[in-house]
């Protein structure tokens, strides 16, 4: 049976997008069935839509407190099925209350090569340090801040002239390449996880 995903963002939906043109050619065997967004102006949300995808708005600022909140998003998640929860710019940390109900079951994208730089600033973050690579990491998600074990990483130089701006936009081009193939992997039943350590079963 196929994964079912449910996809979590905050904002413009790039890296959905990438993920629903992936499945969309055959690449990644997977239904998503519900994107939720945080946010009313978040991008996604529209994604979603064109794609004929149901698209649930779960308004941070509507909740008192974070347990609510994430009380919503697993209703809205199991109500959809979900067996896969995948995470794509979704600018929250989410709390144990969260990560225990899915565990084993939450992905997620990061701008930056973890564990270096983790956190919502990575491409400061990297520029400021001054480092010659940068990249992006997909990891599953445990209790902590970019924290759980990683399944897939691409490099890309940053540049004497860089920005953040150019340096997100390259980095963001590997976003769109590797996680629709992380998410493969686990579809495909590939993916071997033990303790911190995430080998690709051949």
């Amino acid at each position: 049976m196929a994964e079912i995903l449910g996809v979590l963002c905050s904002g413009r939906g790039t890296d959905l997008q990438a993920i629903l043109d992936a499945i969309d050619r055959g690449e990644v065997e997977a239904k998503v069935a519900v994107v939720i967004a945080d946010k009313p102006e978040a991008f996604a949300l529209e994604r979603a839509r064109k794609a004929g995808i149901p698209a649930v708005l779960v308004d941070r600022k509507a909740y008192e407190g974070r347990e609510p909140f994430e009380e919503a998003l697993i209703a809205a998640l199991e109500e959809a099925g979900v067996t896969l929860v995948v995470l794509a710019g979704f600018m929250r940390i989410l709390t144990p209350l969260f990560v225990r109900h899915f565990a084993g079951r939450i992905m997620n994208i990061h701008p930056a090569l973890l564990p270096s730089f983790p956190g919502a600033h990575a491409h400061r973050d990297v520029l400021a340090y001054g480092v010659k690579i940068s990249g992006c990491t997909v990891h599953f998600v445990d209790e902590g801040t970019d924290s759980g074990s990683i399944i897939m990483q691409a490099a890309v130089p940053v540049l004497d002239d860089d920005t953040e701006e150019t340096l997100s936009a390259r980095v963001l081009a590997e976003e769109h390449r590797i996680y629709p193939q992380a998410i493969q992997l686990y579809c495909a039943g590939k993916l071997k996880v033990d303790g911190r350590i995430v080998t690709i079963r051949k």
